[in-house]
């Protein structure tokens, strides 16, 4: 089973999406839907 990893929105800070996780250095960031700002903004893996 592998580890799931959580992106909450850089705007408001929601945790709306959970991704398998991966093995990089770096924070994955995504552009993805925000249902609380209305608006599509970049979304980053949360610690």
């Amino acid at each position: 089973m592998k580890k799931k990893t959580i992106l909450a929105c850089a705007e408001c800070g929601s945790r709306n999406y959970s991704t398998p996780a991966n093995k990089q250095t770096e924070r994955l960031a995504l552009k993805k839907y925000c249902n609380h700002c209305n608006k599509h903004t970049i979304h980053r893996e949360t610690k």
